[in-house]
């Protein structure tokens, strides 16, 4: 029997679970049981539970519905526990190194306690120290094992589920299981308090408890409110029928009815049933208040005094709760022109345009990547929606003829943003865009995160310091309604890099339909467009950019690597979308020169991936989509350890590459002369890398898109993923050639 079975309920948390299970596994205290507990074995958490569960036998998930809730999930996990001891942990908190060895140490000096209290730390969702609210509590108490009666005041309604450790011997001989519906935590806790017979505390932190963006959902208004009131009723009368002494009973009313006037304190919790909330509140007070019980001083003691009266007017009236709020819109955005700034103000007063979308790549850099192929997808399955593509006017040259677009910061620019429903960009709108009720932000992103982004980007100084404000970076997620992903992998990172309240769609990237889609004849087109000779081996050569460089560095002689790669070989090179050019930026020379083809300004990166035999990259994410073409990819990382200390990193590419590493410039060469870029091992890399990373693309991705953002269709009416093995990616050139 393990000394502890820790139980990680992981329902609607997916970025950070693999964060929560490793500090558990990474303990320095090995006895223990993990019990990750899953929505269903294909939910987003599930692949992260089942990658710890076959890499150490110590991990045993199981599956609770999302219907059962919180306390179902843990119930689930209680029920699979082996261990001497419980303890819970939620699947985006820490638990902090050393405290199960610090656990196991009180535990033996306070053998047999039903529950160890214990310490944690309240770390804010952003850039703050940590807070350790439960140690005035604990300072408290008795300094070993001690009757709850000794310390009436110390009680689990005051604290979290997850800041103690259970015997699990007490709760199977009391019969102790979380309560159903919200706010289960208050009902745990009086249960468990009632039903202790020994207690202690441990005077350190264990868990770091880090809070979400977006607040407890306990918070948010609706009638799940009224819970709190079942919880209380629940704990006093299980605190009636067990007879628990009148210090005890008072310290947990008290207790409990602190709760209680917290929410009747905020009737914008209550949008409707306020004033039954409190009549109900009134009726439990007054049944179960204790004899002698005395409120306490204050403006606490007030609203006892007025919810025992059942004095409803008055109540509001102490809170200030007659005063309305008013909702505003988010502050009109300052364009450069007033005239401009006022017109603005007054399309924000017009109606939303319900057949209006209107799409925006790479901060208008042209038509291009998710929102250009979602936007060819809904003129054909929704010719109803006028769509408008935002340029700068430095591309608007270079717009498709038959696409309507607005210039960037033209007063139509305006316009189109105060007016239009749908709202799709694969970057971020400007800073003042107004998020109008009823409107629809669509956030395609533009590439699978293998180095850190958003909020996670605070702790690498160099990228931070390019990045702006971090608080305005938020501001602009908020107005997210849905955000795309192409694999798992991108879900998870997402929700950490961008904490927000939006809908992850899984869905694939539009962009790489064309993967699937184009034919023969698509890729020989392309590849005489980029004057690729015939009978060649065309190596696309695609670097990232790099935040401690101030312009484009190819970072490899192509002349020298072609010389020594083979005589058919040809390189594409495709700069990162930052610069406009490649060969001709970083040498002054422009066009094809010997065997190097300069394409970085070739408006689709996708036709240039096509066109392709085989792709050589150093960490740029253009590895996860070309690897959907199922073709051979190289690695050349000649400052993997500069890159991820500066940048930083999800994962280690080094670990799991999509093809043969090469760290030199020879290195490099010599993996194409000897043939081993499309050699055996480079496709079981491969084979690997694509189940992993194009779990979702699979040339349907705009049309579950545009059916269910643009046409509204519900999420079981959108078409299904087509599985790995069953999708045919476009054929390459090369093989053309040798059929």
């Amino acid at each position: 029997m393990p000394r502890f079975s820790i139980i990680v309920p992981s329902h609607g948390i997916s970025g950070r679970l693999s964060q929560a299970l490793d500090s558990v596994l990474g303990q320095s205290f090995g006895d223990l049981q993990l019990i990750p507990v899953r929505d269903a074995p294909d939910a987003p958490a599930a692949a992260v539970a089942a990658g710890h569960a076959e890499r150490d036998s110590r991990v045993t998930p199981v599956d609770s519905p999302p219907s059962a809730g919180l306390s179902g999930a843990r119930n689930a996990g209680m029920r699979a526990a082996t261990g001497a001891y419980v303890l819970f942990l939620d699947g985006d908190d820490l638990l902090l190194p050393g405290a199960l060895a610090a656990l196991d140490a009180r535990l033996t000096e306070t053998a047999g306690v039903d529950i160890l209290y214990v310490e944690h730390e309240r770390t804010p969702w952003w850039d703050s120290e940590p807070s350790n609210p439960a140690a005035p509590l604990l300072a408290k108490a008795p300094k070993g094992a001690f009757d709850p009666g000794d310390a009436p005041g110390l009680t689990g309604v005051q604290l979290p589920a997850w800041s103690a450790a259970y015997r699990r011997a007490f709760l199977t001989e009391h019969e102790l299981a979380f309560p159903d519906s919200h706010f289960t935590d208050l009902g745990w806790g009086g249960l468990t308090t009632i039903a202790a017979e020994r207690i202690a505390v441990l005077r350190r932190p264990v868990v770091r408890h880090r809070l979400r963006r977006q607040g407890s959902r306990l918070n948010l208004p609706g009638p799940h409110q009224h819970a709190v009131l079942d919880q209380v009723e629940l704990v006093l009368s299980r605190a009636a029928e067990a007879g628990l002494p009148a210090e005890r009973t008072g310290a947990l009313f008290e207790q409990l009815f602190t709760h209680v006037l917290k929410t009747a304190s905020r009737p914008e919790r209550l949008p409707s049933g306020h004033r039954a909330f409190f009549r109900r509140a009134c009726r439990l007070y007054r049944r179960h208040r204790p004899a002698g019980f005395r409120p306490p001083g204050g403006s606490l003691g007030v609203q006892h005094r007025l919810l025992a009266a059942g004095a409803y007017t008055a109540f509001r009236a102490l809170r200030g709760a007659n005063q309305a709020a008013a909702g505003t819109l988010e502050r009109v955005p300052r364009p450069r022109i007033l005239r401009t700034r006022l017109r603005y103000a007054l399309d924000l007063r017009r109606p939303l345009d319900p057949g209006l979308a209107v799409y925006c790549a790479y901060w208008g850099r042209g038509y291009a990547c998710n929102p250009a192929a979602i936007h060819a997808k809904a003129r054909e399955l929704a010719p109803h929606i006028r769509s408008v593509f935002l340029v700068e006017a430095d591309q608007a040259h270079a717009m498709p003829k038959d696409v309507e677009y607005a210039v960037i910061g033209s007063r139509r620019y305006w316009e189109v943003l105060a007016r239009a429903k749908y709202l799709i960009n694969n970057a971020n709108f400007a800073e003042g865009i107004v998020k109008r009720p009823g409107s629809v932000h669509l956030q395609t992103q533009h590439g699978t995160p293998l180095k850190t982004m958003g909020v996670d980007q605070s702790t690498y100084p160099v990228v931070a310091a390019q990045s702006g404000s971090f608080t305005k970076l938020l501001g602009r997620v908020d107005r997210w309604d849905f955000n795309l992903s192409s694999n798992r992998h991108s879900t998870q990172m997402w929700e950490r890099a961008f904490p927000g309240s939006y809908e992850h769609l899984e869905y694939g990237y539009p962009r790489n339909d064309v993967y699937y889609t184009a034919a023969a004849d698509d890729v020989a087109r392309i590849r005489r467009e980029l004057g690729v000779p015939e009978g060649s081996t065309a190596v696309l050569y695609a670097p990232t950019h790099r935040d401690h460089h101030t312009g484009f560095e190819s970072g490899l002689d192509l002349e020298a690597f072609c010389a020594a790669a083979g005589e058919d070989v040809v390189v594409l090179l495709r700069a990162h979308y930052f610069y406009d050019r490649g060969l001709s930026r970083a040498s002054g020379r422009t066009g094809r020169i010997s065997r190097i083809i300069d394409v970085s300004a070739h408006r689709s990166a996708e036709d240039v991936c096509l066109a392709a035999d085989a792709l050589v990259t150093d960490y740029s994410s253009i590895m996860f989509d070309y690897a959907n073409l199922d073709r051979p990819i190289v690695v050349y990382a000649d400052d993997w350890d500069v890159y991820r200390e500066t940048r930083g990193v999800y994962f280690d590419l080094m670990a799991e590459p999509p093809g043969p590493v090469a760290g030199t410039p020879e290195e490099l060469a010599r993996l194409f002369r000897d043939g081993s870029w499309a050699g055996p091992k480079a496709r079981a890399l491969r084979a690997a890398f694509r189940e992993r990373f194009c779990q979702f693309d699979d040339g349907q991705a705009a049309e579950r898109v545009v059916r269910r953002v643009l046409l509204g269709e519900p999420p079981e009416a959108i078409p299904p993923v087509i599985p790995l093995a069953e999708r045919l990616p476009a054929p390459a050139a090369a093989t053309l050639v040798r059929s």
